[in-house]
């Protein structure tokens, strides 16, 4: 919304054109809402997550960027930003918004998926997220998570929480707790 009224107001538009323009976009299928205030041209259902700056893709999602299950999994954006969680649609299609802290807002990198570029979080993160957003990750895709996780970055990233979920984590994994 902010883009298209700084591109009408370069134009000499008049400010209330911009509502006009996005309903008739809208109405036409050129545009689709994906939250309160953001739109976007695109297709892919990727794009979705850049409307809740800052944020990273997590969870079954990241297993499957990643390549380590098969299953098709919804977009799971993970975000700092105040915004409901649970299930939301894009394209007649769902996608899950998580909130995260800002402490706990780390352990991402920038992949390329679908010709995008998109933060996703890396092996450790993804370990850490299902335990902390206490979801259920079957043994075939735990034990492929494993093998890519390094287990002495596991053990710095589990310093920023609580002891207790730390321990609960490597437990749940087979390692001992050194802290």
């Amino acid at each position: 919304m902010h883009d298209v009224k700084t591109m009408l107001a370069s134009k000499k538009a008049r400010p209330d054109y911009v509502y006009l323009l996005l309903h008739n976009l809208l109405k036409r299928k050129e545009a689709t809402r994906i939250t309160k205030g953001v739109y976007t041209f695109h297709r892919n259902m990727h794009v979705v997550g850049f409307a809740f700056e800052p944020f990273y893709y997590g969870m079954e999602d990241a297993l499957t960027i990643r390549g380590l299950w098969e299953q098709q999994a919804n977009p799971v954006v993970v975000t700092t930003r105040k915004a409901r969680n649970g299930i939301r649609v894009f394209r007649d299609r769902n996608y899950v918004l998580h909130r995260i802290d800002q402490d706990h807002f780390f352990g991402y990198e920038l992949l390329k998926h679908d010709n995008i570029w998109i933060p996703v979080s890396d092996p450790e993160k993804t370990l850490i997220d299902f335990f902390y957003f206490r979801h259920h990750l079957e043994d075939k895709a735990l034990k492929s998570l494993l093998q890519l996780v390094d287990r002495r970055k596991l053990k710095e990233y589990l310093k920023r929480y609580d002891r207790r979920f730390a321990g609960k984590v490597l437990h749940s994994i087979g390692q001992e707790s050194e802290r």
